[in-house]
């Protein structure tokens, strides 16, 4: 899952950055809402988490432009604490969930998981397709119940997929959301990966589409 942090503080982008990758996320960083749109208008994000007080475009601005375009992607506001006016404003401008700084990381993490998961149709925390069950908040897999080791991009990319089963996802669309703007995209490198969670997984666990994709069985399909 591949997450937009918009945030002028260069600390607090980093921290919010180093915790969401070690949370399984591929992350950008954007540091002014003029950035934050360009990087909206163009790139696919699963989510962002956008700070409201921005240079050169303020966030609610970002945030109603993205809407008026038909963006349709969750985002959490960061908003100062106590001040009530800006949480509503940034609800009503089309904000999925907020948080007040100062914040705790572990909470941060845990609201963006439970976005993600319900812009998905997800309820539980849980994600199964057969055999194959994905903790979200352990980022533990495992296959007939016996944990399975992934590598960071093997796990990004299985989540993504669970997130989504029952469609099919092209190779560009997974590489869209595995890598942040400034990596490598290649799809044949999805080949790879998906080669090497098959070993692991048994080779039925993702199922190819020619000339379409990749996709895993939802469970009761």
């Amino acid at each position: 899952m591949k997450v937009l942090v918009v945030e002028d503080e260069p600390r607090i982008a980093a921290d919010i950055a180093a915790v969401l990758g070690a949370a399984g996320m591929a992350v950008d960083i954007a540091a002014d809402g003029e950035d934050a749109w360009f990087k909206g208008d163009t790139e696919t994000y699963d989510a962002v988490v956008l700070d409201l007080g921005l240079p050169k475009l303020d966030g609610l601005t970002v945030l109603r432009r993205w809407r008026a375009a038909g963006q349709r992607v969750p985002v959490i506001i960061l908003t100062a604490r106590g001040v009530w006016t800006e949480r509503v404003e940034g609800i009503n401008a089309g904000a999925d969930d907020y948080l007040p700084k100062p914040f705790e990381m572990e909470e941060l993490v845990a609201r963006l998981r439970a976005l993600l998961r319900r812009s998905a149709g997800h309820a539980a925390p849980v994600l199964s397709s057969g055999p194959i069950t994905l903790d979200t908040r352990q980022m533990r897999v495992t296959l007939d119940g016996t944990l399975v080791r992934l590598s960071p991009l093997e796990y990004r990319l299985l989540a993504f997929l669970l997130h989504h089963a029952g469609e099919v996802v092209a190779p560009t669309e997974l590489a869209e959301h595995l890598y942040g703007s400034g990596n490598d995209r290649d799809p044949n490198a999805i080949e790879v990966i998906i080669a090497r969670l098959r070993r692991k997984l048994g080779a039925d666990a993702i199922e190819t589409r020619r000339g379409f994709g990749y996709s895993v069985p939802a469970d009761g399909a």
